[in-house]
């Protein structure tokens, strides 16, 4: 073991600090990271929102602090770029809950849908899609699409949310979020009891009776916005916990409660100051994504880009 692993945070701050402008990169964490992780990043946020904040930057080396799929679609925008993920065992069970073999099986199945894949997924499953989409935008994707049926992969939950909102016929593919499966009614319901004065709000991967029951449904990026916007000074926040780290970081004068224990990513807290710290100092973990793939991957961000222009 390295005796780097045994500086304390501030030593290793100071570390990844100097690494960082040695090594010409940029530090990108995603919202339900560690709160030292946050801490540390140039960016914090949703996933494809720090790809593309890394793409437009002059950095030579991306570090993202996330899980694979996501340090994927950072390459797969920046492919000149060096993308390091530095927990390498850092997965998402939801983007494994589908397959190349089972969506091309689907495609047969309904040879006139468009396929429409939430980014939560791997490279191989975005280079088979017709069109990507994000929690935020997924609704203006489907109804931008000339098809009237939709295979939508791989979150039922997401899924669902949009056929309510929709005239299109969706199939709905049953992958799911297991963090967000562990959130249940009563959790909400328990806590609105003891602070009746709060807002929920809850991630469109929760299931349909929580979703029905909040007062927004929305992506992380959503979620920071409208607790800015809006005049309530409580919420409870229906995510990842993560994701409150960042919200109290931005509005330390409001109140932000977790509904469950239970709303904790172990793939998102792999990642520590120290991986990040050895990633950069060892350039490990490199994502590679085969040219053909990452060609057709990109075809489906870029599609899903002429349907709902980034902003």
């Amino acid at each position: 073991m390295s005796l780097d692993l045994f500086l304390d945070d501030s030593e290793l701050t100071a570390r990844i600090q100097e690494l960082k402008r040695e090594r010409h990169a940029v530090i990108l964490a995603h919202s339900y990271e560690r709160p030292e992780v946050q801490d540390i990043a140039d960016y914090v946020g949703d996933s494809l929102e720090l790809s593309r904040l890394a793409a437009k930057t002059d950095a030579d080396v991306i570090v993202f602090c996330s899980v694979h799929f996501m340090a994927e679609t950072a390459k797969i925008l920046s492919p000149q770029k060096t993308v390091l993920l530095p927990a390498a065992e850092a997965g998402c069970p939801l983007a494994d809950m589908i397959t190349p073999a089972q969506l091309e099986a689907e495609k047969a199945r309904h040879p006139g849908a468009a396929v429409v894949a939430y980014v939560n997924c791997s490279a191989e499953i975005k280079a088979m899609a017709d069109v990507c989409c994000t929690s935020a935008n997924a609704l203006q994707v489907v109804n931008a699409m000339p098809q009237e049926e939709i295979l939508f992969v791989p979150d039922q939950h997401l899924g669902r949310f949009v056929q309510k909102q929709t005239h299109k016929k969706m199939i709905l593919w049953a992958g799911c979020c297991p963090t967000h499966q562990r959130m249940k009614i009563k959790d909400i319901l328990d806590l609105k009891k003891q602070h009746p004065e709060a807002e929920v709000v809850v991630h469109p991967e929760s299931n349909e009776d929580i979703c029905n029951l909040a007062d927004a449904v929305l992506s992380t990026s959503q979620m920071l916005r409208y607790c800015q916007a809006s005049p309530a000074k409580t919420f409870i926040i229906g995510t990842e916990m993560g994701m409150l780290h960042r919200l109290r970081t931005a509005m330390p004068d409001k109140t932000f409660l977790q509904p469950s224990k239970g709303l904790i990513c172990p793939n998102m807290k792999m990642t520590q100051l120290e991986d990040v710290y050895e990633s950069l100092k060892e350039l490990q973990f490199r994502i590679e994504i085969p040219e053909p793939i990452r060609i057709k991957a990109l075809k489906a961000l870029d599609g899903m880009l002429a349907a709902v222009p980034a902003k």
